[in-house]
């Protein structure tokens, strides 16, 4: 009897690695898709395809004699980028990957979509899972191919294809390689730059371990068709610079700055981090993500899958000694 294959896209971002990782603790057998190789993968014992998702071959190549597909490749385009690019990796490389899927005969696709497929509902109102997405009411290019990639592939399940959905929250925790916005954040509070706080603002942070938790669940209970929040706590933004700079042993900032000063600040920052080619700390999307309902229920995902995150402090805990292990602070 063949031995079962689990593929992953994405493997090098930040959800992706930490689902490999999990998945061979686990003793699966792990195949990764990736454009280039790098050296954190040469010795975990993953086989390795060259290729990306515009490229069909590569996909099924990667795919072939595979039984679960975890979609997780993906521009997070939260920097004014290149909105065509967005597009064709976000929205056509996903009907790449059900093509691919349908030829090769994967037995269950897991796709990560994202909670800002969402549209944010009016007074904080509980947003619980969706299986059709309004793209048009949506800001910003990322949010909008999300929620029509995502719509694409529940069409799909109504016609057979057998995929689930996952909606990842605001994602926190170790394996931080490529530097999120969160993870600038806390670098900056671990070296001593974070003047200030902000007075407004909060979002729904979750760890990536536990993101990867729930797509294994997905893959072996979730339904078909169906689709499961995985969020975890939500804390404003001051209380999560609090927590990191306790978690760091220092000083929070009594300076707290307004969202008229942050938004007035946003588009020089955005222009100094793209010439600088690192991460903004803020930009005006995030600036709008922070001030909108982040209220989301993760109930279905508890019943369904077992799904229970962890605490926020304790991701920050992890996601410090991780930074302060692998980049020497």
């Amino acid at each position: 009897m063949a031995e079962k294959i689990s593929v992953i896209t994405g493997a090098s971002g930040h959800i992706g690695y930490a689902l490999l990782l999990k998945l061979l603790e686990q003793g699966e057998n792990v195949r990764i898709l990736i454009r280039r190789n790098e050296p954190r993968f040469d010795y975990l014992g993953c086989e390795k395809v060259f290729g990306d998702i515009s490229d069909a071959d590569s996909l099924e190549k990667a795919f072939s004699g595979a039984d679960t597909v975890y979609h997780l490749a993906g521009i997070i385009d939260i920097n004014n980028g290149d909105d065509d690019l967005v597009w064709k990796v976000n929205f056509e490389g996903v009907k790449n990957v059900v093509a691919a899927c349908e030829k090769t005969g994967v037995k269950r696709l897991v796709y990560a979509s994202s909670v800002d497929a969402y549209t944010p509902l009016p007074d904080n109102a509980v947003m619980r899972e969706v299986t059709h997405f309004e793209p048009d009411t949506l800001e910003g290019t990322y949010a909008k191919t999300k929620a029509s990639a995502t719509n694409f592939v529940f069409e799909k399940c109504a016609e057979g294809f057998p995929a689930v959905v996952v909606y990842p929250g605001a994602c926190i925790g170790p394996y931080d390689y490529k530097v999120s916005n969160a993870g600038e954040m806390v670098r900056m509070c671990m070296n001593g730059f974070m003047p200030a706080s902000l007075n407004f603002g909060a979002y729904n942070f979750v760890d990536v371990r536990d993101v990867a938790d729930g797509m294994i669940a997905a893959a072996k209970k979730g339904t078909p068709g169906e689709g499961y929040i995985l969020c975890g706590e939500p804390i404003s933004t001051d209380d999560f610079i609090k927590t990191v700079m306790e978690v760091c042993g220092k000083k929070a900032p009594k300076i707290k700055m307004s969202r008229g000063v942050v938004n007035a600040a946003a588009p020089l920052m955005e222009r100094y981090y793209k010439l600088a080619k690192k991460t903004p700390l803020f930009t005006r999307y995030t600036i709008r993500k922070l001030t909108s309902n982040c209220n989301f229920s993760i109930e279905k995902a508890k019943t369904e899958l077992g799904y229970a995150p962890m605490s926020v402090k304790q991701s920050i805990t992890d996601m410090v000694a991780w930074i302060r292990e692998n980049e020497k602070q």
